[in-house]
């Protein structure tokens, strides 16, 4: 099926439909980038378990009284982390990190009622076209999944461990920014846009391949920030251009079998998040520039240089991050500009498939 995107012939209630739908989803993907903020901020801050059940409904009400704070705190005395790392963790300390876990949980609870009560409301009314119906569907499975996902991580700390699988915890990050890129694919795709004039366009639709690659890329470049997150790896090698004195240094798989060096060895889980970055600055230069030399469209050109400049944005985030020791607000920044420069990658796509699928009508 082809994706419908704007075109002349829809009423003026499908374009009414469409931007409020479009609103919302959009609304939705800030809230996903602000959850995975604050999942950052929960990481850093080593907060993620200090909750140690998993309860979706009760568990939004946090402990009230002084009794229900002291059995909450009972419960975190019992795991690896405050008994190896934390003993002797004061009430009011264990109440600091509790509250970034309560927070990430309850914005994880918000998403999920902001999603469907909109969802039935539109539904109902008859706003949410044919074709978008099954896809929204998915984007809630997909959010309900990411829940699950998000306790399977939380339970890899709570036995044999002071901290989460990095593993869970790239499969987690990873979850949410597959969410955040199709929510933003489909508000992409119902935005007002001017029609198409392909008088002169011989390139029409083409360089769409390299736009699917970078956002490929891109998500693929989350994933490793995450194992960069989850092994402390961003606290190590703490130099750049260089990486302890050299520029491939030694040492990268010195654990046996090899490719277990690629998601357990901190030296090469940051080698490998560097390489990435310097592949996706040439990826998305290589296409931008591709994209503005042509007869193309201005929305086109113009998505293609915010892209460059956001990926230049981003490496420099990258690097203050490494040269800082992973400072709170630059890891933050730097984990929110991943997110913006996945919405422009995913904007270039869609803007793409909207030229080639207009040359097959």
């Amino acid at each position: 099926m082809s994706t419908p995107f704007y075109s002349s012939d829809l009423s003026a209630q499908d374009l009414s439909n469409r931007r409020q739908i479009r609103v919302w989803l959009l609304f939705i993907c800030f809230l996903i980038l602000a959850m995975v903020v604050v999942g950052g901020a929960t990481r850093l801050t080593e907060s993620g378990l200090s909750i140690t059940e998993w309860k979706p409904i009760h568990g939004a009400i946090p402990p009230l009284s002084a009794a229900e704070w002291a059995e909450e705190f009972e419960k975190y005395k019992q795991i690896p982390q405050y008994k190896l790392l934390n003993e002797g963790m004061t009430l009011g300390e264990f109440k600091s990190i509790f509250w970034w876990e309560w927070g990430h949980r309850l914005l994880g609870r918000v998403i999920g009622l902001f999603f469907f009560i909109p969802l039935v409301w539109f539904w109902a009314r008859g706003q949410v076209s044919s074709w978008l119906k099954p896809r929204l569907v998915v984007a809630f499975l997909l959010g309900g999944l990411q829940g699950g996902i998000g306790w399977w991580m939380v339970a890899s700390g709570l036995v044999n461990r002071v901290d989460v699988s990095q593993y869970r915890l790239a499969v987690h990050l990873s979850v949410a920014c597959i969410l955040f890129a199709y929510l933003y694919y489909l508000a992409a795709v119902l935005k007002r846009r001017p029609e198409l004039e392909r008088e002169g366009w011989n390139v029409f639709g083409d360089g769409l391949f390299g736009a699917y690659a970078i956002v490929g890329l891109v998500l693929f470049q989350l994933f490793l920030g995450a194992l960069v997150a989850g092994l402390n790896a961003g606290l190590t090698f703490n130099t750049w251009p260089l990486m302890d004195g050299q520029i491939i240094p030694s040492g990268l798989f010195v654990m046996s079998p090899w490719w277990i060096n690629f998601f357990e060895n901190v030296m090469m889980v940051q080698f490998q998040h560097r390489m990435i970055a310097y592949a996706l600055v040439i990826a998305v230069f290589v296409q931008g520039f591709y994209l503005m030399r042509g007869n193309r469209e201005s929305v086109l050109k113009s998505n293609a240089s915010w892209l460059m400049v956001a990926i230049v944005v981003q490496v420099f985030l990258g690097v203050v991050t490494l040269l800082g020791m992973v400072p709170m607000d630059r890891a933050l920044a730097h984990q929110a500009m991943a997110l913006i420069v996945l919405a422009l990658a995913v904007e270039q796509v869609c803007l793409l498939r909207r030229e080639k699928e207009a040359t097959l009508r």
